[in-house]
Order: C-alpha cells, then structure tokens, then sequence
C-alpha cells in the first residue's frame, strides 16, 4: 500500500475542495484535517461525497478509482446531498465556487522542495538562483510556515529578508551595467582619439586646392541646413530618433515647429516625432551625465582625501 493515490477532499458544506495525493486513508485524514482546518487529533469521519457511504477499511479505500471525491466530517457534522434549486441552475454557482476554492496538494508546488532544502540547511540559500527565491517569496506564508516547520511570523519575516536580497542583487546587476557602459564609453573615446591623431598627422593640406566634394550622404541642403542623411533618416518609418546622433537630436529640438516646413509634415506628426526626439536626447543627456559623475570620482585628485591626509587635518 505504497503507491500514492490521487483524490479529492472537501468539507460538509462543499465549499473548501482540494486535491491531494496520499498513500493511505490514514495520510488522507491527516492531510484533509490539516487542509481544511481541523483540530488535529480531532475525530474525523470519512465517506464519500457522492453518496455518503462512509469510508473506514484501508483496502476498500485502496479500490476506488483515482480522483475519488470524500468529504471529511468534524465532530457533530453530518453529510447531505448536493441541494439543487428550482430550475436546475443552483449548480453552477457550487461548481464554480468549488472552482474558486479548488486547490493541489502542496507538496507538488516547485516552491515546497525549495522549502524542504531551507528546513535542512538554511544557508543553502546562498547558492539558489532568483527563480528559485522568487518562488518563495511568492509562496502562501501559511503553507511556507508549515513546510519550514516555522511560525506564521518568522516565515513572513523571511520573505521580506528574500526580498531584500532580490533588490541587492538587481542593484548589483544595474551596477555592473553601468560600469560597462562606463568602460565602453571610455574605450570608444580612446580610439577616436587615436584615429583623429593618425589623421591629422596623415591629412595633407588642402590650402588653395578649392572646394572639395563631400561624400554620399554629407551634402547640407541649403534651405533646411539639414545633412541630406539626416532627412533621409528623419523621414524613415521605424524611430528615426534612434539612429540619429546626439548633435543631430539637438538641432532637430531646437528647430522646433520649423520641422513641418523641413519635412512637409502636418502639425501632429511632426509633433510626435519632436516628442520623441526629445525624449531620446534627454535619456542620452542622463547617460552622459552618469558616466562623466563615474568618471569624475575615479580620477586622481578629485577630493576624496587618504586616512594620512585627514590624520593630517585634525593635527592641524
């Protein structure tokens, strides 16, 4: 009588339900006082909710079919059949209360054996993932109590800890972006500097050598004093904003009402694109900001002072 069966327990007014999944009738007792909220050791009765057949031999038990539903009566309760109104309507509101009230053993949620691992060895939490931690502060404290063998309190009082420690670690995470993006922006710095060393090194002059043609793309149109790239760009059908640069933003924003006449647009659409454009220059504005914050306190001399220097100060 090992293997475990699935079946359903409700109390005797029907609107508590849950699925369990139990080897014996005597674990089925157990787990449905627990469920429902019994006393435990209290006397409990089982029989079937169908008809009201009460259930007490082991191997009668172990015949039913999977899924068989019993009703467990406390003390002085006693089974009744399922009432049904005039019209034969009453049903559908029990059968969708027991739907809201319809719940599976807790023993099969992902967040129970994480439980089960915390109750053995409490510092395994350093090694769980945020899945793994989410799942747990998502978890009922009630259940989460009862499977850490803890009170209602202390169980709660770990879920905020768990909590805490998600935020740490975006905050860590949100950190090492931005150090990336401040490394990047450095690297990137770097080499046009060095490119526009080699080039002046490289570039010979061009005095007295008349106008000389510009590239695809560079030519300014006289009437907007756009770059003939730049209305191509702006004119584009995907975030035009996006792909232009930081100079380019700029002089789009402070055109301003001016762009109708530039692009041949009407008032509406050209406003949502200086919308966006304004946007997408101030988040740019933000990161540059950040990074030249960044960059500021790690440079040499920027006013943090050493241990010896404030040593220094209070002898003064």
């Amino acid at each position: 009588m090992t293997d475990r069966r699935p079946c359903k327990i409700c109390n005797f007014s029907r609107q508590k339900s849950y699925g369990l999944v139990v080897p014996t009738l005597e674990q089925l007792k157990t787990k449905g006082c627990e469920f429902l909220g019994f006393s435990p050791g209290g006397p409990v009765t089982v029989v079937l909710d169908n008809d009201g057949t009460i259930v007490e031999d082991e191997a009668y038990f172990m015949c039913l079919p999977c899924n068989t539903k019993f009703m467990l009566l406390h003390e002085q309760e006693a089974w009744s059949p399922s009432r049904r109104l005039d019209g034969g309507t009453a049903w559908m509101t029990r059968e969708s209360m027991l739907l809201d009230f319809d719940a599976v053993d807790s023993s099969s949620a992902p967040w129970w054996i994480l439980a089960q691992q915390l109750r053995q060895d409490l510092a395994s939490i350093i090694l769980m993932s945020e899945a793994d931690i989410q799942a747990l502060v998502d978890a009922p404290c009630p259940e989460l109590a009862t499977a850490l063998g803890f009170q209602e309190k202390k169980a709660e009082d770990l879920q905020t800890t768990l909590l805490r420690v998600l935020d740490r670690r975006e905050e860590e995470r949100q950190s090492r972006q931005l150090l990336q993006l401040y490394l990047k922006t450095v690297e990137k710095e770097s080499k046009e500097e060095e490119e526009a060393a080699a080039a002046e090194t490289s570039e010979p002059s061009q005095e007295g050598s008349g106008d000389v043609d510009m590239p695809d793309g560079m030519e300014v149109d006289s009437t907007s004093g756009f770059m003939t790239r730049t209305l191509r760009v702006l004119k584009g059908k995907t975030s035009p904003e996006t792909r232009l640069s930081t100079e380019e933003l700029q002089m789009v924003v402070s055109k301003g009402a001016a762009m109708e006449q530039v692009l041949g647009w009407d008032k509406e659409k050209t406003s949502k694109l200086l919308e966006a454009c304004e946007v997408e220059l101030t988040k740019r504005l933000q990161q540059i900001q950040a990074v030249q914050s960044i960059r500021s306190s790690t440079q040499p001399g920027s006013g943090a002072k050493s241990p010896k220097d404030g040593q220094d100060a209070s002898k003064d």
